[in-house]
């Protein structure tokens, strides 16, 4: 499996509009930060696209992301969905509707949110994204890989992450309840939210991050959905070994697609 981050900031990206703090003004390119999100290239080449941030056309441009064939939502909050619209040229050039797994919660929210796409009435000329809501609850198969959701709580609301082999992603929490942390034993690559050094209220922190990650154990974590307040270079320099920053670009070759022993026997 390949792993591409598309992007790695907050909601408000990085630059943020108006600031001039250091890490918004900033020479290194891995401060730039688009909202969040992953691409899976897979053997036999499937793709799958975890959420699709407001700049999911930029990022697609960017970094060459010429098919979709499935899509991850981790919630419906607007810097993980509001990209929902742009697929519709994956739908054009792959000929038809691209399935979209989330709970329960987030499939309504696309509904609601995307109204407009799920209308017979709507005018169809300037094209609209063909999307295939699957409410998902437990693991489920795709293209002969499992997929395993991991409930998550971000503040009040109820997330997911995702795992797939020996690759976990998750993003926006700042809990991680009981039952999930056994679907991720025997990580290799643990991709873990980190907002910002202080405290929130939905969101882990650098300090909360860190002691997930040492529980969890991964052979490898990478931190996202990151404000201006964490400059790249400055915090990795202060993190513990097996411990990083990703940031926008980062491709990460060969991960497994198998699910060890480990995780199987939690499911």
């Amino acid at each position: 499996m390949r792993v591409t981050f598309l992007g790695t900031g907050t909601s408000t990206g990085v630059p943020v509009i108006g600031c001039d703090c250091h890490t918004c003004r900033s020479g290194d390119a891995r401060d730039r930060r688009w909202r969040p999100s992953v691409y899976l290239q897979l053997d036999g080449g499937f793709s799958v696209l975890v959420d699709a941030s407001p700049d999911l056309r930029a990022q697609a441009l960017r970094f060459g992301i010429g098919r979709v064939d499935m899509i991850l939502l981790t919630h419906g909050h607007a810097d993980h969905v509001l990209g929902l619209d742009d697929v519709r040229i994956y739908n054009f050039r792959q000929g038809g509707a691209i399935p979209c797994y989330g709970n329960a919660r987030t499939m309504a929210g696309v509904r609601r949110m995307f109204a407009y796409v799920f209308d017979a009435a709507t005018p169809r000329g300037g094209g609209l994204p063909q999307l295939s809501l699957w409410p998902v609850c437990g693991p489920f198969s795709v293209a002969g890989r499992t997929v395993v959701p991991v409930p998550l709580r971000h503040g009040s609301l109820p997330v997911l992450g995702y795992r797939l082999g020996a690759l976990a992603y998750l993003t926006d929490c700042n809990a991680i309840p009981d039952a999930s942390w056994p679907l991720l034993e025997g990580l290799d690559v643990l991709v873990l939210d980190a907002l910002r050094h202080r405290p929130h209220s939905t969101h882990f922190n650098v300090e909360n991050a860190v002691a997930a990650a040492e529980r969890i154990g991964a052979r490898q974590t990478y931190f996202t959905h990151m404000t201006h307040d964490l400059p790249h270079a400055e915090t990795c320099a202060r993190l513990p070994a097996g411990m990083t920053l990703a940031h926008d670009g980062l491709v990460l070759e060969g991960v497994d697609e198998r699910l060890n022993e480990a995780a199987l026997k939690w499911l």
